[in-house]
């Protein structure tokens, strides 16, 4: 198992609890100098807050932890492609390089729908995607097939 799988099994971990809490399972791990600093997982529904994006409350931790808010030299590992918020959140983090797992055609914003990187913003992270994408859009699948009755 390489270094990306390792921490992306981390916020499968992570997306498997939002899973369990009735959440839209996605999760996220920031990772600074060989150790995740911070986790979370999506939270929308328990905080009532259309903020509560696993990779936005990550950030925050990241930033308390470091004691700043610049996350230059961290990788943010999400199970699901950012949407623009949260890709746009990355950007003004300094944050790295983002690894993820599923490609998010309908709101995806480093790559299938928009691709931020492309723009002349104040700064551009690395971007892999597909990581693990199988293991973390089964997640994704079986928790919207629960939501929809679909057998």
């Amino acid at each position: 198992m390489n270094e990306h799988e390792q921490y992306m099994n981390a916020a499968i971990g992570m997306a498997k609890k939002a899973f369990n809490k009735d959440e839209v399972p996605v999760g996220a791990v920031i990772v600074s100098r060989g150790k995740i600093i911070a986790r979370a997982c999506n939270a929308r529904e328990t905080k009532r807050d259309p903020l509560a994006h696993a990779e936005l409350i990550a950030i925050k931790k990241a930033a308390k932890k470091i004691g700043g808010w610049r996350l230059t030299g961290c990788t943010l590992y999400v199970t699901l492609e950012p949407c623009p918020m949260c890709a746009g959140a990355v950007i003004n983090a300094r944050i790295g390089e983002v690894v993820f797992g599923a490609y998010d055609p309908k709101a995806g914003a480093f790559g299938s729908l928009y691709d931020l990187c492309e723009g002349r913003l104040n700064h551009t992270p690395r971007v892999t995607g597909g990581i693990l994408a199988d293991k973390c859009a089964q997640l994704l699948i079986e928790y919207f097939r629960q939501k929809r009755n679909i057998d």
